[in-house]
């Protein structure tokens, strides 16, 4: 079920809302950014699971977020440039979703309960080898 969240960076100069249902499942990434962030996102290859524009709302730190683009170049990978949090990060078109999206860090979630999030099903995408279909074959790193 969707629910209203607020987030924010460690700081708390970059603030945002988003509706998400943290029930629809989890997603924790094998790439190497997401495995060096350790990043725990409510979207990614599950497009069930994935937060579309109109669901989230930045509310503060526009002119704080600095933006990081690695080798796919239609995610930006956004971090607060005083406290380096990466709170969320969005995805462009062309994708294999066909529409941008963006990906929420739970971990940011303001009160969220950690029995919610312990709950939720995690899927592993394999997108260290761009194979964003099919699981990965080990994740206890993740």
């Amino acid at each position: 079920m969707l629910q209203k969240y607020n987030g924010s960076c460690h700081c708390g100069a970059v603030r945002f809302e988003v509706d998400l249902d943290i029930s629809a499942g989890t997603t924790k990434c094998n790439c190497s950014i997401c495995t060096k962030m350790r990043l725990l996102v409510l979207a990614g290859a599950t497009l069930s699971s994935q937060v579309r524009p109109e669901a989230f709302h930045l509310i503060a730190g526009d002119g704080e977020l600095t933006d990081y683009q690695g080798r796919n170049k239609v995610a930006h990978h956004v971090f607060c440039r005083h406290c380096g949090v990466r709170s969320f990060e969005w995805v462009d078109v062309p994708n294999m979703s066909g529409h941008k999206y963006f990906s929420v860090n739970l971990t940011c979630l303001d009160g969220v309960d950690v029995d919610e999030l312990v709950a939720a099903p995690v899927s592993y995408p394999d997108g260290r080898n761009n194979d964003w279909e099919s699981q990965a074959s080990e994740t206890r790193h993740l």
